[in-house]
């Protein structure tokens, strides 16, 4: 049996996909994995690579689905993306950070698009450049 969190957050990332493809972005990916971490969708935005991090909340959570993407988590998606790019040689390619912040109501889903969600500065923690997956 799956847990109410997991199904919840499956059909907020499907619901966000069909926002994201409503919004003419090509999807690349779903639950992209590497060492660092995961990305929940890769896509292309016209030429720009955006990564795309999906929260997900019940109606009565008591943060916003946005406001609970962490520096922590920033950092994984950061590391996580610099893999992609260098598996691909993208490197030279414009990209982003968006979130898709997913509220499951009663009546259905309430979603938000945030287009260049954060920015992080040129190093994370231990002085590490963030674009670095070494």
């Amino acid at each position: 049996m799956v847990a109410g969190h997991l199904i919840q957050g499956r059909a907020g990332e499907d619901a966000a996909v069909q926002l994201l493809e409503t919004l003419g972005f090509q999807i690349l990916e779903r639950n992209w994995r590497c060492r660092a971490g995961e990305v929940d969708v890769v896509c292309l935005d016209r030429d720009t690579v955006v990564f795309v991090e999906v929260r997900t909340r019940g109606n009565a959570a008591r943060t916003s689905p946005a406001q609970s993407v962490t520096r922590s988590k920033v950092t994984k998606l950061v590391r996580a993306a610099s893999f992609y790019l260098s598996q691909r040689d993208w490197w030279e390619r414009p990209c982003r950070f968006d979130v898709v912040a997913v509220v499951h109501a009663t009546q259905g889903y309430r979603l938000e698009h945030i287009p260049d969600a954060f920015s992080f500065p040129q190093t994370l923690g231990r002085g590490r450049n963030p674009w670095q997956p070494w």
